[in-house]
C-alpha cells in the first residue's frame, strides 16, 4: 500500500494535523484528511518531526565489521529516527580515495535502512602529511562534500589551510577533530579536579580551544567553510561565538553525551565513559546546552562510535574511546533540551534535521513537513519513559553509557521516502 495517513500528530510539537503520504512524497497536510485507500497510523499525542540527519557516524565498514556494519549501523540509525547519516572516514582501508567512498556509498544504497553519505579523509591514511584525493572523492558517484580526519586532528596548519582552499572550489567543508596532539599525549580524561584526584592523565580544554581558534582564523583567511566536530568546552563555545560575530563561515556540533554526562562519571573507572573528547565538567555541560539553544552550536551529532565487547571490557587505560549513540540521541536531547525548556520541538528539528542536512548538503532531508516534500519523517512518543536496555539495540555494539538509566521518548515510526523503516518501535 503506497498511501499512508498519519492521523492526529503534533507536527513539530505544535498544531495537531494529519499527514498523507503517497509513494515517496507527502501529498497533503491538514485536518480531517480522507483515509480512503490508505494505511492509517494513529498518532494522537505523538510528535512528528522531519527525519533526523547525523553528520557524524562511525559505521566501521570496511574493516571493523566486528563492531558495526553499514546494515547494522543504519538499522540503529532508523531505530533512533534517522533517515540519513554521514559515515566517517576512519575505516580500514581509510576512506581517502574515490574507490573506498564509492564502496561505502554502494553498501548504503544496497543495505541501508537510511541514506548513507560517506565523509572523505582530509589526508592520506589520516596521517596528516599529504592531502587525500579530495577532488576525486567529490567527483565520484558518492559526491563527497564533507571531509574529516576525525579520530585524529589535522594538526599541521599548512595542510589545514590547503584543505580549506581545495574544498572551497566546490563548496565543500572540512570537519575538524579539534585536538592539539602534543597537549593530549597520555591523556585519559578531562584535566581538572577529578583527574587530579584519580591520578589519570589530564586532557586540557585548551587542547581543543587552541585548534578551533587557529582554524576559524584560517577559514576567515581563505574564505572557506569549517565545521567543528564534537565541541565540548565552555571556552570553545566562546571562540565559535566570537568567530560567528565576525562573519566567519564556521559551524559546530555537540554530542548528546556531552549535553548530559560529566567527568564525575569517570570516578567509576567504567571504560564506557571513556570518550574522545572526554566528558567535561558540569560548567561545560551547561555552557553547551545554552549554546545549542541560542544557535552558537548549530547541530547535535552523535559521534556514534561502536566497539566490540573486548575493547571496552578491560582496564581504563587500555580501553578504546567512544560510545554508541544513534538509538538514544533523540531521548537525550528531549531530556536535556526540551524538558529543561531550552528548545521546543521545532528547535530540535532544526538542530537534528534541518541544519545538519544543510551543512552536509543532504538533498531531500531536513525539509519542511508540507505537501510535495519527500516523506522523510520521524514519529516520536514523547510521553514514553523507560530504562535503556542495550540488549534490544540494533547496533552490533553495546558500549552505551545510559544502560539502566531512565530516558524519555521512543521513536515509534521512521519513514524513508515514504517507506516505513521502523513500525511500532521495531525495524520493518
Amino acid at each position: 500500500m503506497s498511501k499512508i495517513l498519519i492521523r492526529g500528530a503534533q507536527v513539530l510539537g505544535g498544531e495537531v494535523q494529519d499527514v498523507l503520504i503517497d509513494g515517496e512524497l507527502i501529498e497533503a497536510v491538514g485536518t480531517g484528511l480522507s483515509a480512503e485507500g490508505a494505511q492509517v497510523i494513529e498518532a494522537e499525542g505523538k510528535v512528528l518531526l522531519p527525519g533526523l540527519v547525523d553528520l557524524h557516524t562511525h559505521l566501521r565498514e570496511p574493516g571493523r565489521e566486528d563492531s558495526e556494519t553499514v546494515l547494522t549501523g543504519t538499522q540503529a540509525a532508523a531505530s533512533g529516527g534517522y533517515t540519513a547519516v554521514f559515515a566517517m572516514a576512519n575505516t580500514f582501508p581509510v576512506a581517502d580515495t574515490a574507490g573506498v567512498v564509492e564502496q561505502v556509498y554502494r553498501l548504503g544504497r544496497e543495505h541501508g535502512y537510511c541514506d548513507v553519505q560517506p565523509i572523505g579523509a582530509v589526508t592520506v591514511g589520516l596521517e596528516g602529511k599529504k592531502l587525500a584525493e579530495l577532488g576525486a572523492m567529490h567527483e565520484s558517484a558518492a559526491g563527497v562534500t564533507v571531509f574529516s580526519d576525525d579520530g585524529k586532528c589535522v594538526h599541521d596548519a599548512v595542510i589545514m589551510r590547503r584543505a580549506l582552499e581545495y574544498v572551497k572550489a566546490f563548496g565543500g567543508v572540512v570537519a575538524q577533530h579539534a585536538q592539539e596532539p602534543r597537549l593530549t599525549e597520555g591523556a585519559q580524561m578531562n584535566e581538572g579536579i577529578v583527574s587530579a584526584e584519580l591520578g589519570l592523565g589530564g586532557w586540557p580544554a585548551v587542547a581543543e580551544e587552541s585548534i578551533i581558534a587557529r582554524d576559524v582564523l584560517l577559514a576567515e583567511h581563505v574564505g572557506s567553510r569549517v565545521h567543528i566536530c564534537h565541541l565540548s568546552t565552555a571556552g570553545s563555545v566562546e571562540i565559535v561565538r566570537w568567530a560567528k560575530s565576525r562573519g566567519i563561515d564556521v559551524t559546530a556540533e555537540v554530542t548528546p553525551h556531552h549535553l548530559l554526562l560529566t567527568d564525575e562519571m569517570v570516578r567509576t573507572y567504567n571504560p564506557v565513559y571513556k570518550v574522545n573528547p572526554p566528558l567535561r565538567t558540569e560548567r561545560d555541560v551547561m555552557a553547551l546546552r545554552e549554546a545549542l539553544a541560542d544557535g552558537t552550536i548549530d547541530i547535535v551529532a552523535t559521534d556514534h562510535a561502536p566497539h566490540p565487547h573486548e575493547d571496552k571490557d578491560c582496564e581504563w587505560a587500555a580501553a578504546a574511546m567512544g560510545m554508541v549513540g544513534l538509538e538514544t540521541a533523540l531521548s537525550v536531547v528531549q531530556r536535556t533540551m526540551v524538558e529543561t525548556g531550552l528548545l521546543d520541538w521545532a528547535g530540535v528539528a532544526d538542530r537534528m534535521s534541518v541544519k545538519p542536512a544543510q551543512i552536509g548538503q543532504a538533498a531531500g532531508h531536513g525539509r519542511p513537513i508540507s505537501a510535495g516534500e519527500p516523506a522523510n519523517l520521524t514519529l516520536l512518543d514523547s510521553a514514553y519513559r523507560g530504562e535503556v536496555d542495550p540488549a534490544g539495540f540494533a547496533s552490533r555494539s553495546r558500549n552505551i553509557p545510559y544502560e539502566g538509566r531512565e530516558l524519555p521518548g521512543r521513536v515509534t515510526h521512521t519513514f524513508l521516502r515514504g517507506r516505513a523503516t521502523v513500525v511500532d518501535g521495531k525495524l520493518a
